[in-house]
């Protein structure tokens, strides 16, 4: 599953680029094949990020990244309580 969402990724952030540097760039293009453009470039890139942070979660959670150091609650409140002092 890990590999098809990895793919997923790729195809996702290609498509952004693609579409968006068509978007962005071409002159020749009519108004609603500009909006197709963009609105295809919107998808790749959301599709892109939330494949991403599919993977990003997975590779932490089996071990194969290491995780992320957020802190509890207690030790954040007591952090913030002595940051302006």
């Amino acid at each position: 599953m890990q590999k098809l969402i990895a793919i997923v990724n790729v195809i996702a952030w290609a498509g952004f680029w693609a579409f968006g540097y068509i978007a962005v760039t071409s002159d020749s293009l009519s108004q609603s094949q500009m909006v197709v453009a963009a609105l295809l470039a919107f998808a790749g890139l959301v599709t892109g990020v939330l494949a991403y942070m599919k993977l990003v979660r997975a590779s932490e959670s089996s071990g194969y990244a290491k995780g992320s150091n957020q802190l509890d609650a207690a030790t954040r409140n007591r952090a913030q309580e002595e940051w302006g002092k």
